[in-house]
């Protein structure tokens, strides 16, 4: 599959290629941060054009066009419904340019930035189209499908100068940067412990989306569609429900732990994990799909300069009948935070410096003399003030009524993209690194194994740390098969 891969790389349009030329005639670096090649003046309105106009290609185009000073010039779907709808949703006053073929939007002098909200196999290749074409880059999350295509879009964002924003928006929200802010001040001392779910229990949560009854190989671009996924007949459920199978999604990991993920490393700083290991099952939706509706992982995260070791525990589960309560807590030695994409609620509890004796303890099964004795020692040892601990404090954040994570994460993208710099909230290299461990999860699910991972370099290893060789930052991934 990966020699097909080269061949559709290579077919792109002679007209992407040579808006591409400029974009690739600089020499390839690695500094934080690269200038544009051309920057876009504060008084031009930057003209984007929306890849894939599905829900979130809906949703997306929203959020854009609440910001100042942007306009939408074109939108591309491999359904047509979605083109026609498109034109009445966002052309009324303008003739809004459509297309099934997305290579003629990079063709086009008049689009400045893409979103890329296209299934999931399709990610990396317009990507790196649109890098090549001079074009600035809203990606949706997961970045990339598999672990072995994550460089190759780092390394074309690097080479292309240009902006690039993975859409992961609830770290753009007032709550998710309150709980940074207080972890950072170490208000909850150092985390430990991180445990996040997101549960579901209808049909709609659980991608048995609404199929358009036109829907044929005549209304759909199957073969496109498919692009250098298996080839397979004509199925509607298919192309309007693709997160459910792995040859276009990744599963709950790649649309729900994602943003799980995301939030604690920009949260906590931390780079990744180095040990990835999950289990569930297929054990309500058997609809065809096939990936899994109830899924839990378990990742390690290694010390650093940043914070101390932790472990992260994810769930998914889209058959919870019970209460469903979605929530993330980021446990330190001295609290925790109980945070979700609008609030957030700080409990301190910080223990006192004497441990105690009595109750459930061996202090009662001394003799009294012995007993006498620890008393004594205990009393010289452990003042009065340091038997006491601090009262618990609760502390709780409500976003303002009017933050709109998901607006003020693509103005992030614009206001960079008028600057010509890539420093973005989530440029590729933290979107990788967030996404890199829910593609393990899949992997460990699938072949049933534990996936370790080098967060620095980016590449997977073959086994812990410890009993591999050492690796030299930059030091080239593995290949591993694309499909399974």
């Amino acid at each position: 599959m990966q020699s097909n891969r080269r061949v559709f790389i290579k077919s792109l349009s002679a007209a992407s290629a040579l808006a591409a030329t400029e974009s690739l005639a600089k020499p390839f670096g690695f500094p934080a941060i690269i200038p544009n090649l051309a920057k876009i003046s504060p008084n031009d309105k930057i003209r984007f054009a929306t890849i894939g106009m599905g829900i979130q290609g809906n949703f997306d185009t929203q959020a854009a066009l609440r910001n100042p000073e942007v306009e939408l010039v074109g939108v591309a779907d491999l359904y047509d419904g979605r083109l026609q709808h498109a034109k009445t949703a966002y052309g009324k006053d303008k003739d809004l340019f459509t297309t099934r073929d997305f290579r003629e939007i990079l063709a086009r002098p008049d689009v400045d930035a893409v979103l890329v909200v296209t299934p999931d196999h399709w990610h990396d290749h317009v990507t790196i189209a649109a890098l090549k074409a001079g074009k600035h880059v809203y990606c949706e999350k997961p970045m990339v499908q598999h672990l072995n295509e994550g460089k190759a879009v780092v390394d074309a964002w690097k080479k292309s100068g240009k902006t690039m924003q993975v859409g992961s928006q609830r770290i753009s929200s007032a709550a998710f940067q309150e709980a940074k802010r207080l972890v950072q001040a170490g208000e909850i001392g150092a985390v430990n412990y991180i445990e996040s779910n997101n549960d579901r229990f209808n049909a709609i949560g659980a991608w048995e989306y609404s199929i358009p009854p036109d829907a044929s190989t005549k209304t759909v671009d199957w073969d496109r569609f498919l692009g250098d996924a298996p080839k397979h007949p004509f199925d509607a459920k298919r192309f309007f429900r693709w997160r459910n199978y792995r040859d276009y999604g990744t599963g709950v990991a790649g649309d729900l732990f994602i943003h799980l993920i995301t939030g604690v490393h920009f949260v906590t700083n931390t780079m990744g994990p180095t040990r990835i290991f999950s289990s569930g099952n297929l054990a309500y939706w058997k609809d065809g799909r096939d990936v899994p509706d109830v899924m839990s992982c378990i990742m390690d995260y290694p010390k650093t300069d940043q914070h101390e070791a932790f472990q992260m525990v994810l769930r998914v589960n889209f058959a919870n009948a019970g209460k469903i309560n979605d929530v993330t807590r980021i446990i330190g030695n001295e609290g925790q935070i109980e945070f979700s994409e609008n609030n957030l609620i700080m409990t301190k509890k910080k223990l006192p410096i004497a441990p105690g004796y009595g109750g459930y303890d061996s202090f009662f099964t001394f003799t009294e003399p012995v007993q006498q004795e620890f008393v004594k020692q205990y009393d010289a040892k452990y003042p009065p003030e340091t038997r006491k601990a601090e009262p618990v404090k609760e502390i709780k954040f409500e976003a303002p009524k009017d933050d709109d994570a998901h607006a003020k994460h693509f103005g992030n993208f614009f206001e960079n993209v008028r600057k010509g710099s890539q420093g973005t909230v989530e440029d590729p290299v933290f979107g990788f690194r967030a996404a890199a461990p829910v593609l393990a999860c899949n992997e460990s699910y699938f072949e049933q194994k534990v996936v370790y991972w080098d967060p620095v370099t980016m590449t997977q290893q073959s086994g812990p740390a410890s009993a591999a060789p050492e690796k030299k930052p930059g030091a080239t991934a593995k290949k591993t098969t694309k499909k399974a």
